[in-house]
């Protein structure tokens, strides 16, 4: 027999890429202002309707050999990807907050949200607001009532303090950018994007953020100039560094904060 904590570990897999298929369906229809839940799970190119076991998470790409059906042609990796980074998120998720209650929380309401602006920002260069702008208001919940103050109202504070440093700072430094080069360096959806983290984790945290996916974007800017051969003045979407840099924090960001004030 499984312990209690074995099952959950299985479940919240299964659970991951269960979702990880939905979430799917969100990128893809999002951004085209389509219905997440009619119709049914089609192909994009002949539009077959994918019966049930053409739909299994994982299992299905590969009894199909990475292809439709109906029409033959190959079915994007994005599907297979997303949903086994959904379910390896679930079960870190899981294996961090090791309750059922907090785990149902972030990995519904943070984690499973920043997976689909991410690869829609990858796609598209796109943050839409019908996720953003609810994962402010999610977030500000969140942390109101699981927050590490004992005093809702301190938490409430902290989280809205957040939001408003988070998207106070981009929205500043897009401004300046703008009046500087004449043209748009950061997004609306980036803005949005910080103020929902900072309302999720606090002011301190979106320092911290802002810090890690800065320094990860310019990484991978720098190896887009030197491998391949990307001009400076080629797009990066920032939501996916803002995404990681948030889920990093979630995971180890507060032990590391307490590291490095421990040092002061």
């Amino acid at each position: 027999m499984f312990s209690p904590h074995t099952l959950f570990f299985i479940l919240s897999g299964v659970l991951g890429a269960l979702i990880g298929s939905f979430l799917n369906v969100c990128i893809w229809r999002l951004p085209r202002e389509e219905s997440i839940v009619r119709p049914r799970s089609q192909c994009p190119h002949c539009l077959h309707r994918l019966a049930w076991w053409e739909n299994i998470p994982l299992l299905s790409f590969l009894f199909l050999r990475g292809r439709c059906r109906g029409c033959r042609k190959p079915i994007s990796w994005q599907y297979p990807l997303v949903e086994a980074l959904t379910a390896g998120f679930s079960w870190l998720t899981w294996w961090h907050t090791q309750d059922p209650l907090l785990y149902a929380v972030y990995f519904l309401l943070f984690i499973a949200p920043l997976i689909v602006l991410s690869f829609i920002d990858l796609k598209c260069y796109l943050l839409p607001d019908v996720i953003t702008l609810p994962g402010i208001v999610a977030g500000l919940a969140v942390h109101t009532f699981f927050g590490p103050s004992i005093d809702w109202k301190t938490n409430f504070f902290q989280g809205l303090l957040g939001a408003a440093v988070g998207g106070g700072i981009l929205f500043l430094l897009a401004v300046d950018y703008e009046k500087i080069k004449k043209q748009e360096g950061l997004g609306g959806g980036d803005i949005k994007l910080i103020a929902m983290l900072g309302a999720f984790f606090g002011w301190q945290a979106v320092l911290l953020i802002l810090f890690a996916s800065s320094l990860v974007g310019l990484v991978v800017g720098i190896a887009g100039l030197l491998f391949f051969k990307r001009s400076l003045q080629s797009a990066i979407p920032y939501g996916p560094f803002l995404s990681l840099a948030g889920i990093l924090y979630f995971f180890w960001g507060k032990d590391f904060l307490n590291w490095y004030l421990g040092l002061f």
